[in-house]
């Protein structure tokens, strides 16, 4: 019966309930400081909903980094009367997944459910944030896993690289260490360390919901009332203002690896800026397209430096970031820095084409319908709205925002933030080889297959890998959940649409 109800689950989450140009986003009152959006849908019998807390990595203590994430990998670890093993099967009987997604700024929850299950689902839930156990066992447990996890990312580049440039970009701001902390600090968090931190930051006030599927306005009140509704109603302490960012020039974090990972970074722009939507096109002309993309072309397609080359406009809470990364040979690093840097410059100073533009904008709204063509993807979609401060409407703005920048827009945004001189980057692997090719690669620009480090096994408790998430929360990591007994479910998580 499990693998009956497991099936239908995962028909449901890839199904396409609705366009997102017909998706009716409303709000529920479910009292002061908590946003509830919801888009009701009876065309399958399921639910999805997202929610997110102010439980991120940047609450961590100092001297504590990975604490927020230590916390949120034992939600599911036993509550109340249920242990561990208890816990993880009353959720698989249902086939209820439920996820916990460390962030810089957030503790970001989802659960996907049949209708007929959503009582207990959420009731479950509720039970796992007021009442966790956080119990010894499930502790040492869960401690040495993120300890392999941490050891594993130790050997590679990108993670080095990623976690390297956070470090070096941020300062001594909390951004700048990773989500996952270090082993160090795994290893003297204690059980009293992780109630404080859930009785600080599991909390009511600054909650953001979003659900959408088979579920009317009353039902999500109590569904909603018995997940949320016996958290204290305070509020975490606020994240510190960022003062400072970036130490240009290149570092290098020595690793020996065949194929070293670079990111590149610069101050980006806040969400709430009025130059975002501008900048994010850019982005797009400049690394974000994939193949149309001018880092693509000039990195790969003419001189096959590398498989692939991206760029993202990253945004938190109090930082937004331009960060560029890319992997290629020891001994083409340098030359793939340089070019980095000219592409940028030209961009800068020049600014788009027509026919770049034009494409960036065919592109960026014709895929952004397809964030809502599923119960999972509309929830998790509507909570990245949610965390970035954008009004419920937007969804029905979006489109026409990206469609009014002009080519002197772009060229705008590209001088304000593109300042290739002053680019912090940090070089995970080294820079030290045989002489590097200075001509495209024979078969139309694309290189030989790379050297790879040795294969590892999936680090423990976490998904299929995703899209290259943004540089911001590469050292986050990868969702939580229940580890015995659960049926797949839904898509990957992709990165949302701004």
């Amino acid at each position: 019966m499990k693998q009956i109800f497991g099936f239908l689950l995962f028909l449901c989450a890839l199904s396409v309930p609705a366009a997102g140009a017909t998706v009716n986003v409303k709000s529920l009152d479910m009292g002061k400081n908590v946003q509830v959006w919801y888009v009701e849908d009876h065309t399958l019998p399921m639910i999805a909903m997202t929610a997110a807390l102010p439980a991120g990595s940047a609450y961590d203590p100092k001297e504590k980094p990975g604490l927020a994430d230590f916390t949120a990998d034992l939600l599911n670890e036993g509550a109340g009367n249920l242990n561990s093993q208890q816990f993880q099967a009353a959720l698989s009987n249902k086939a209820i997944r439920l996820t916990m997604t460390p962030t810089r700024d957030y503790l970001v929850i989802s659960i996907i459910t049949l209708s007929e299950n959503a009582r207990e689902a959420f009731r479950l839930l509720g039970l796992a944030l007021t009442k966790p156990r956080f119990d010894n066992d499930a502790i040492a447990r869960v401690r040495a896993q993120l300890i392999a996890s941490l050891q594993q990312q130790d050997e590679d580049p990108q993670d080095v690289a990623s976690k390297g440039f956070m470090s070096t970009f941020m300062g001594s701001h909390p951004y700048a260490h990773p989500i996952d902390g270090t082993i160090p600090s795994i290893s003297r968090i204690g059980r009293n360390d992780i109630k404080a931190f859930a009785r600080a930051h599991w909390v009511r006030n600054g909650l953001k919901i979003s659900v959408s599927g088979d579920a009317d306005p009353e039902a999500l009140k109590v569904l909603i009332g018995s997940a949320f509704g016996q958290l204290p109603a305070k509020w975490a302490p606020p994240i510190p203002p960022v003062t400072h960012m970036g130490a240009p020039g290149v570092h290098v974090i020595p690793l020996k690896v065949p194929q070293p990972t670079a990111i590149f970074g610069l101050p980006g722009i806040l969400r709430s800026d009025h130059d975002f939507i501008p900048a994010y096109v850019a982005n797009y002309i400049l690394g974000g397209g994939g193949f149309s993309s001018r880092l693509m072309q000039e990195v790969r397609e003419k001189r096959g430096l590398t498989y692939g080359i991206s760029s993202s406009l990253d945004t938190l809470r109090k930082a937004g970031i331009f960060a560029v990364q890319v992997a290629t040979r020891a001994n083409a690093m340098q030359q793939t820095i340089d070019v980095v840097r000219s592409t940028m410059k030209d961009f800068a100073d020049n600014g788009a084409t027509d026919k770049e533009l034009a494409d960036a904008k065919t592109y960026i709204t014709g895929s952004f319908p397809l964030a809502f063509s599923s119960n999972t993807g509309i929830a998790n979609q509507l909570n990245s709205f949610q965390r970035v401060g954008l009004p419920i409407d937007y969804i029905v703005k979006r489109n026409a925002l990206i469609s009014a920048v002009s080519l002197a827009d772009v060229k705008r945004v590209a001088k304000r933030l593109f300042h290739a001189n002053k680019m912090t980057i940090v070089v995970g692997g080294t820079m030290q080889g045989g002489p590097a090719r200075t001509k495209p690669l024979p078969g139309g620009g694309k290189p030989p297959a790379p050297a790879q480090p040795p294969a590892k096994p999936a680090p423990p408790k976490t998904t299929a890998p995703a899209p290259k998430p943004p540089v911001a929360s590469t050292t986050a990591a990868k969702p939580k959940e229940q580890r015995r007994g659960t049926p797949a479910a839904g898509a990957p998580a992709t990165t949302p649409h701004p």
